[in-house]
């Protein structure tokens, strides 16, 4: 009796398994290794990550929705380093009492947490208002943290614009 129940159980298992592979679009034994580049850029302009060459998702899903832009507008862009002589206090602890890493931008008029995008400059990644600049440069200017000074003495200055994003 204990044999036919295990078999019935691996039978229900086994058969769940079976039913769910099409319902979640997936194949056993088929892969997509026939996408050529363009192909590739295509599916991931389309909010579609490939790995491998086979295996396709979505970027969006429900609990990481597409961030929506409720304000744009025209900024001076620079770039600022851990350096003593560019910072107060410690240089590695931006004026929000977080520490610096990538991603992190300091401006006047924006509140800390606030995230942004430069979209000419750095396409669709995120940053996010941490730090703040000396009143000289007023509200409409935006730092981006550098590992090194040297790294933020090259990026120099830039007219562009930025989109603040909702939340």
């Amino acid at each position: 009796m204990e044999t036919k129940k295990k078999t019935i159980l691996f039978s229900l298992i086994l058969g769940i398994v079976f039913c769910s592979v099409p319902f979640f679009g997936l194949s056993l034994n088929k892969t997509r290794t026939d996408l050529n580049y363009e192909e590739v850029s295509l599916l991931q302009e389309e909010n579609l990550l490939v790995f491998g060459s086979n295996t396709l998702i979505s970027k969006l899903n429900p609990t990481n929705p597409e961030p929506k832009v409720v304000q744009k507008f025209t900024v001076v862009v620079t770039a600022y380093s851990s350096t003593v002589w560019e910072t107060d206090d410690d240089p590695f602890i931006t004026a929000a009492g977080t520490g610096v890493r990538d991603g992190i931008v300091a401006n006047n008029y924006l509140p800390f947490g606030t995230k942004v995008r430069i979209p000419e400059l750095y396409g669709d990644k995120v940053f996010t208002v941490e730090d703040r600049m000396s009143w000289k440069k007023g509200n409409y200017h935006i730092d981006i943290w550098f590992p090194s000074y040297l790294e933020a003495k090259e990026f120099g200055a830039k007219r562009t614009y930025i989109e603040v994003l909702e939340g």
